[in-house]
């Protein structure tokens, strides 16, 4: 159990901001708006950063008015209904299956290009591959040792340093090449700016799922915003470093049709060396596996853990809350999460499950502002500037469902219509006791922070703090408490 010895400060919040959204996203999205706008997409992924800072601003301030639960399905209910608390927690849970069926893709993608293999059939069965390992580490319940999963997040992180450095090395040395590459800085229509807003977003989420309640920060109001501003200016900035590389080293040609774009960009950075030149782009490859074999079984946790407590609940079928009785795993709705992405991951392109994912978070995202308009009204205090910020997160969410691809739209809106007659076929008649214990629980949402805390950039980052705090005698955040009878 994850327990809190102190509150948290500026520098540890923004140590879960930065976690929660860096993961394998920058595999997935890196270079992916050069292909429609070419070297702008810089100015898109700046743009991105800045509407999410928006939109976690208007979370973070409902986390301040309702500091003993947290997340859109509570903030939501609250303002609203049962009924749109429910809709949007369904629209939640199709956005991170959405999300769940992009990682075999890239996978596969990745995998393609390490290998050299190609072909429809190949790709399907990397896919199957990929679900199996998931299904299999979700489902048997294999859980790394606390040593092994530091040094797995080191892996995952290094490649991307060793691109960033050594690309900026290169371009030091090959202005030419660089300033090829960067022209024309444009090359896309005003449509597909629209198109990579919608697709840079995606790199920017997650969260919607990392909002802690207010009282378990020091000075909440002034901490939380600065945290936020802080956590999305070292994310976006470490976004723009990448891609600037991958840009910069990469010609147009080359990116409009590559599948991998991180290796590319090793390769032309170690192009001068024969050795090199062969390795790098396999470190990247390896790395790229890595993470988004570790992001997607992550969000398998996460996302069957919802289905069963919403199963629980009487929510949804009741199939779903079934466990195996050793580890208490709600294995059927990791197989239905798993088997579905998969069937998904086949029928979707990168681009259209991106689009449905960000289409059904941009709702969420358009309902958490609305319900933090009406919390503003109930609390008067900050006048009307304090209505500013949550009126643009409902603007820029708005304009994000607007921009995406009018198929993806429709099915997305077919999918969460059929969450109506669930909701009216399984509706409780009591309060969702377990779906509050198993996600908006203080121990559910600080056990979330911490893991967050864990990932890529925020790794070294808590480590380093760590090592402050020792040295000064001060008492670290968080605790680690076993359990009797649990492995340590």
């Amino acid at each position: 159990m994850v327990t809190l010895q102190r509150k948290l400060n500026t520098f540890d919040v923004t140590s879960l901001v930065v976690g929660s959204i860096i993961g394998a996203d920058i595999y997935v999205a890196a270079a992916i708006g050069a292909k429609l706008v070419g070297p702008a997409s810089l100015v898109v992924w700046l743009v991105a950063g800045i509407i999410a800072i928006v939109i976690a601003l208007s979370f973070a301030y409902c986390a301040t008015v309702q500091p003993r639960v947290g997340g859109p399905y509570a903030y939501t209910r609250e303002v609203g209904s049962p009924l749109i608390g429910f809709t949007v927690g369904w629209s939640l849970l199709l956005a991170e299956w959405f999300s769940l069926a992009v990682f075999p893709v890239a996978f596969a993608q990745y995998a393609s290009s390490l290998f050299a293999l190609s072909g429809q059939l190949e790709e399907t069965v990397l896919k199957a591959v990929f679900v199996l390992l998931v299904l299999i580490t979700n489902v048997v319940g294999i859980k790394a040792a606390g040593r092994f999963n530091d040094v797995l997040t080191i892996i995952k992180l290094l490649p991307l340093l060793m691109l960033i450095i050594a690309g900026f090395v290169f371009m030091a040395f090959s202005t030419g090449v660089v300033s090829g590459n960067l022209h024309p800085f444009s090359t896309g229509t005003i449509g597909g700016f629209g198109q990579a807003l919608v697709l840079i977003f995606w790199a920017y989420a997650g969260f919607e799922l990392s909002t802690l309640p207010a009282d378990e920060i020091e000075a909440p109001r002034r901490t939380i915003p600065k945290a936020i501003v802080s956590g999305m200016a070292i994310v976006a900035a470490f976004y723009l470093l990448t891609n600037f590389v991958i840009i910069g080293t990469v010609d147009e040609s080359t990116l409009a049709t590559s599948s991998s774009p991180l290796m590319d960009s090793a390769s032309e950075i170690f192009s001068s060396s024969d050795v090199l030149s062969g390795i790098a782009p396999i470190i990247i490859g390896v790395g790229a596996l890595i993470s988004i074999l570790g992001a997607d079984e992550s969000g398998t946790i996460g996302t069957s853990r919802l289905a069963y407590a919403l199963s629980v609940d009487g929510l949804l079928p009741s199939s779903l809350s079934k466990t195996r009785s050793r580890r208490g795993v709600p294995y059927v709705a990791v197989i239905a999460l798993c088997a579905t992405a998969f069937v998904a991951s086949i029928l979707g392109s990168l681009v259209q499950l991106i689009n449905a994912s960000v289409f059904l978070l941009a709702f969420v995202y358009l309902a958490t502002c609305a319900s933090a308009i009406q919390f503003r009204r109930r609390e008067p205090r900050g006048g009307r500037l304090g209505l500013v910020i949550p009126v643009f997160g409902l603007l820029f969410s708005f304009i994000l469902m607007a921009l995406v691809d009018l198929n993806q739209i429709l099915i997305s809106l077919g999918l969460m219509l059929v969450g109506l007659p669930i909701y009216w076929f399984f509706a409780p008649k009591q309060e969702l006791h377990d779906l509050r214990k198993a996600f908006l629980s203080r121990e559910a949402i600080l056990a979330r922070a911490y893991e967050q805390g864990e990932r890529f950039l925020a790794y070294p980052w808590r480590r380093l703090l760590w090592i402050m705090y020792n040295r000064s005698n001060r008492k670290k955040a968080w605790v680690i408490e076993h359990e009797p009878g649990k492995s340590k």
